[in-house]
């Protein structure tokens, strides 16, 4: 298995949130903007990157770029100057989720036949909804030199979508390092609410103070195991 399923599986087999991702990469990684669709059911997707690009109220290229998408991917759709238009309904997203097994998408941009896509539980971040549709004509291409950029930065990357938004981890950050800080900021987390829970430390105490690194009476021993892994702030930038 190499290092880029390593963590997919990691995340998934630990349900690694985008919050804590986020924390992993020192505070960065948010993709902005972009909310879950249904809140109704708690929804978790991890995945591989694929870009696809709408532009100027159009999503002929939407059409056209979906077709070699691969079962577990994230498609991350970006828009330029499509205002107020919805960049899919419901016939893509069924495409996509159901009959080429994408695990999730998330448009930078809106989406419509909400009551639809709500309904089926479709695993989907977007900036919101609308009933305006975009045209399926060819129009003006995305911004070539953006798109290439876009296409550099997050095609092959691994994206983590849940309640709180979307954290992308970039293809240089995809290494044994970064499977090390989510491994660390797991048992950063179990420890926090053991100090919380069971030893009714105060907030202060846990995150600035990290007094457990030197009050290691009331620890198990499993987490005495970990403490030299802890003592490196994941906040720190690299």
């Amino acid at each position: 298995m190499n290092i880029k399923n390593k963590i997919i599986d990691f995340c998934k087999k630990n349900r690694i949130s985008s919050t804590e991702v986020a924390d992993a990469l020192g505070k960065k990684g948010v993709f902005r903007n972009v909310n879950q669709l249904n809140t109704i059911q708690d929804q978790y997707c991890v995945g591989e990157v694929r870009c696809v690009f709408a532009a100027n109220k159009s999503n002929y290229t939407v059409h056209e770029q979906i077709k070699n998408t691969k079962e577990g991917e994230i498609v991350l759709i970006f828009s330029h100057n499509c205002k107020n238009h919805a960049i899919f309904g419901g016939l893509i997203a069924k495409f996509l989720l159901l009959y080429k097994s994408a695990s999730a998408i998330v448009v930078q941009g809106k989406v419509r036949d909400a009551a639809y896509l709500k309904r089926e539980n479709f695993s989907i971040w977007c900036e919101g909804v609308t009933p305006l549709g975009c045209y399926n004509k060819k129009s003006k291409p995305y911004p070539l030199l953006r798109e290439k950029k876009m296409r550099k930065e997050y095609d092959g990357s691994i994206a983590i979508c849940d309640e709180c938004g979307v954290t992308i981890i970039p293809k240089n950050k995809i290494n044994q390092t970064m499977l090390g800080r989510l491994e660390q900021i797991e048992i950063q987390e179990d420890l926090w609410f053991f100090c919380l829970d069971t030893l009714k430390w105060d907030t202060k105490k846990i995150v600035c103070d990290k007094a457990y690194l030197k009050d290691t009476t009331l620890l198990s021993k499993n987490h005495i195991v970990h403490l030299n892994k802890l003592k490196k702030s994941l906040d720190k930038k690299k």
